[in-house]
């Protein structure tokens, strides 16, 4: 009887091992097993150096929703990039949004802050898109004209 005591205590410890294992590979991964009834909007921007699927998406510093995709997409031989954001649907966003990407910090991860806008009636619905965007500043670029003397001082 012990014996089997022992497979027991050992089993139910691996069992849950591996439960915590999948907790944290669902939550370092940002998974989401369960869809919440949130809107998508699309935002083209000219340059998103440095942001991520998964990156966050902030209304006055307040985490309200994830970049879904990234997708690079052609308009008249301009190549831009299409970023998918997901918000939630208590969220109104509005016609005059704007959608920039920022850095939090000096060099930390790039989000989309958004201005949901207010000014207009026009609400955007599921798959619209933001029309008024800021590419991200790709500082790489400032300091080499910088350096070269590409910038009037």
């Amino acid at each position: 009887m012990k014996k089997y005591s022992n497979e027991l205590s050992v089993g139910v410890f691996v069992f849950l091992g591996l439960l915590c294992v999948a907790y944290l590979t669902l939550k370092l991964g940002n998974v989401e097993l369960f869809a919440d009834d949130g809107y998508t909007l699309n935002a083209k921007f000219n340059s998103i150096t440095g942001l991520r699927q998964g990156a966050e998406v902030e209304v006055a510093g307040v985490t309200v929703g994830k970049v879904t995709s990234i997708k690079l997409v052609e308009n008249n031989s301009i190549y831009q990039a299409n970023v998918q954001i997901r918000l939630p649907k208590d969220l109104t966003v509005y016609e005059d949004a704007t959608a920039s990407i920022k850095t939090s910090g000096i060099i930390g991860d790039k989000y989309v802050h958004l201005e949901p806008g207010g000014g207009c009636e026009t609400r955007l619905v599921n798959g619209a898109e933001i029309e008024d965007t800021n590419s991200t500043i790709d500082i790489e670029s400032l300091i080499s004209k910088y350096v070269f003397g590409g910038i009037d001082k």
